[in-house]
């Protein structure tokens, strides 16, 4: 996976996989319900400036999470998916709290399509094998 860095700050690194038309996210720390938006919001923009039908949300450097997933974060992930968003790959984290409340989020989704994996390379090989068409980002 060769990135092209979007955003590296302490809590969140994104980058561009132009090849694969793939959005990577490590998210970095402890990670509480504000903390996650800021991080969408983040994720959002970037979507929008770079639509990518794929995403690799990598939680394994998150080393605690208290997230929800809650009516923002369902308009969020539709919001995503109007920006062209296809498919989510997650790393699960290593914590079991944060694995546990993650594997529930990622349940709970309906769309994007949304598959859990223990490590990158597993979920990066998922996200290489989906088809999916490179859609322009719709304008509402």
């Amino acid at each position: 996976m060769e990135l092209d860095p979007l955003v590296d700050s302490p809590t969140v690194f994104i980058g561009h996989d132009v090849l694969n038309h793939c959005l990577y996210a490590d998210w970095r720390g402890d990670y509480n319900q504000e903390m996650s938006r800021s991080t969408c919001r983040m994720l959002l923009a970037v979507q929008r400036q770079r639509p990518c039908p794929k995403l690799l949300n990598d939680y394994s450097s998150m080393t605690r999470s208290t997230v929800q997933l809650t009516q923002w974060g369902e308009q969020w992930l539709a919001d995503m998916q109007a920006a062209g968003l296809r498919c989510i790959a997650w790393v699960l984290p290593h914590d079991p709290l944060a694995r546990q409340v993650t594997e529930d989020l990622v349940q709970a989704i309906d769309a994007p399509r949304g598959v859990a994996f223990l490590d990158v390379a597993s979920a990066y090989s998922w996200l290489r094998r989906q088809v999916v068409p490179v859609v322009p980002p719709s304008t509402n």
